[in-house]
């Protein structure tokens, strides 16, 4: 384990083993009050054995992360046999704003250790180089009135939407039930949307999926390798049946190569009206 994370010292104990990495680097203020790694401000994972059959090991996690870290870090995860199971804030008025990335997998040891090293190397890395976290993305501003094609987008997405004021947005249901047995779906806010703004050569894409379990890697993997950003994933209800977890997202770049990213995910999730869209 030392070995594979680069840690000196794990701690050990029930059935597994634990390695932390506190958060050193950049000071963190929430409200006002500068925050100390033991309240909160430390990267962990922790091992134990897997499955006989099925895995050598099993990792679980939450790296510690500052907004302009959280998306080179899960590329570098899903790269390196990682899963990525949640991301959001764990603070209020926090300065610079703090994400939490869960993370979890199956494999060797070997393997799921170098993946959770390199994914605070890079963390690291973009530290060395910026030492102050980013507040901007650096892409280029957006026009002040936006000017979206939405016959283009609609034949991309393969779905209708809706146009105003220049801009886009289609929207995806999907089907659960709640935990009283009643069914919900689109209307109650269990669907896929995508929203966009700008003009076709300078635009923006912000949207949520809802996606089963099984969906959530695989949708995160394909906006990922488009270059679409990952800005939460949660859920948004409680004893539903099947499980829906929703993942937020935002991208910059041509308003169609902005589209087919999220079509290329969303075609990897069940959604009503998929055959007819496809």
């Amino acid at each position: 384990m030392a070995t594979a994370t680069g840690v000196e010292k794990p701690e050990k104990g029930e059935g597994s083993i634990k390695v932390s990495f506190p958060r050193k680097d950049v000071e963190v203020a929430v409200d006002g009050w500068k925050l100390p790694p033991f309240m909160g401000l430390t990267s962990w994972a922790a091992f134990s054995p897997g499955k006989a059959g099925i895995a050598a090991a099993m990792v679980m996690g939450d790296l510690v992360l500052f907004e302009d870290e959280v998306n080179p870090v899960m590329s570098v995860l899903f790269e390196n046999g990682v899963d990525v199971t949640a991301l959001h804030n764990h603070f209020l008025f926090d300065a610079p704003r703090v994400y939490f990335m869960h993370i979890g997998g199956e494999g060797s040891v070997a393997g799921l250790g170098r993946g959770v090293r390199l994914a605070l190397e890079k963390a690291a890395d973009i530290r060395k180089h910026t030492p102050k976290p980013a507040i901007r993305s650096g892409a280029s501003a957006l026009p002040a009135k936006s000017n979206i094609d939405a016959s283009k987008l609609e034949a991309t997405l393969g779905v209708k939407g809706m146009a105003k004021d220049g801009m886009f947005k289609a929207t995806m249901g999907k089907q659960t039930n709640a935990a009283c047995g009643c069914p919900v779906g689109k209307g109650m806010g269990v669907n896929t949307w995508s929203a966009f703004a700008g003009t076709e050569d300078n635009a923006v894409v912000d949207g949520d999926f809802a996606v089963s379990e099984v969906e959530l890697v695989p949708v995160l993997k394909s906006l990922r390798s488009s270059g679409i950003n990952i800005v939460a994933i949660h859920h948004h209800m409680i004893g539903e049946s099947p499980k829906i977890l929703f993942l937020h997202y935002w991208g910059r770049g041509k308003a169609t190569d902005l589209a087919g990213a999220v079509r290329k995910a969303l075609d990897l999730t069940a959604w009503e009206g998929k055959n007819k869209g496809s």
